[in-house]
């Protein structure tokens, strides 16, 4: 009995220890930007995120949004920027602005992508700069959803994760 309890012991912080591998760890904290960094089985994967700081409207059942800025470098690919805005996206609906600067995002489900690493390059640096960002989509249904995200502690954010993959 005694072995088995231990069998089933060892069982269970094996499983444990692979799940914990796997979860995103925080590597700090800049206003309302986090950085994280998580271990995959194609390798270390780290990125700023930030949750919006007013959401519209209420009325729409909706998942947390987040924006993201993401390094894979066992994938060769760093400066993703990608949006989720609680919902599955009706297609190419999804818009990000800040100031006269506006970019289209294309969709798939409940994530949007900018285009092409050039696009991402311009975003990032328009990110820097700018004090907020709107990201505006439509659902699946045709309700119109609008997400504010403050850029306070976004540099800092967006260096810890690309130095923590470089």
């Amino acid at each position: 009995m005694l072995v088995k309890k231990i069998l089933l012991l060892g069982i269970f912080v094996i499983f444990s220890f692979n799940a914990l591998a796997n979860t995103p760890r925080s590597t700090g904290k800049y206003k309302n930007w986090e950085s994280f960094v998580a271990e995959t089985e194609k390798g270390k994967i780290c990125f700023a995120q930030s949750l919006p700081t007013k959401r519209a409207p209420k009325a729409v059942q909706r998942d947390k949004s987040k924006l993201f800025v993401t390094f894979r470098p066992g994938e060769n690919i760093k400066d993703e920027v990608s949006i989720t805005s609680g919902h599955d996206y009706k297609s190419s609906t999804v818009s990000a602005s800040s100031g006269k600067r506006k970019y289209s995002f294309f969709s798939q489900k409940n994530f949007a992508w900018l285009l092409d690493d050039q696009e991402e390059k311009n975003f990032i640096k328009l990110m820097k700069r700018a004090t907020d960002l709107i990201v505006k989509a439509r659902t699946t249904k045709g309700a119109e959803t609008t997400d504010h995200y403050s850029m306070m502690g976004f540099t800092k954010a967006y260096n810890t994760a690309k130095k923590t993959c470089s």
